[in-house]
């Protein structure tokens, strides 16, 4: 029942964050979407919000499905919805344009983003081996994959923070 219900929730997050995220698509526009930014450091906190409430729900999904309580097909419909905000978030970041001053940030948080959509991906992977019932070494190999994405993408996070301006 918990996973059903936290199932609903997730999706329930994920659909609002989507529907915010694609909300500039739905608008017909006849020049190249540009955002402008004047306070670079709240849009980057921002992003990062958006990012660390991703990275919780996919966390929670990730453990739902390693423990049995989320089906590979139900955490693979979540996964997909999520990558695609993923994807949605790294064009508006790129479409920002920060400052020279908030460039080494910006450039190494759209990486960590990059990198963490590519951790999800990789968490879908490992479903698709629970549900085919993929080899013991396959699912080991992916999930130090996975390890290594989640590694990286966070020390990504960690360099955007510390090139911040002062």
């Amino acid at each position: 029942m918990a996973s059903k219900k936290g199932v609903v929730i997730t999706g329930i997050i994920l659909a609002a964050i989507t529907g915010a995220s694609f909300l500039s698509w739905i608008i017909p526009q006849d020049y190249e979407t540009t955002f402008v930014v004047s306070d670079y450091e709240s849009y980057l906190d921002g992003v990062k919000n958006i990012q660390e409430v991703l990275e919780e729900s996919v966390d929670i999904e990730y453990q739902n499905l390693r423990s049995g309580k989320t089906t590979p097909q139900e955490y693979i419909t979540v996964i997909e919805v999520t990558s695609s905000q993923v994807t949605t978030q790294i064009s508006e970041f790129v479409a920002s344009k920060p400052s020279e001053e908030w460039q080494t940030s910006y450039i190494s948080y759209m990486n960590a983003m990059m990198k963490f959509n590519s951790y999800i991906t990789e968490t879908k992977v490992l479903a698709n081996l629970i549900e085919n019932a993929g080899s013991e070494e396959k699912m080991n190999e992916t999930l130090e994959k996975i390890d290594l994405l989640k590694t990286e993408y966070r020390e990504l996070i960690k360099n955007s923070d510390q090139a911040r301006p002062r």
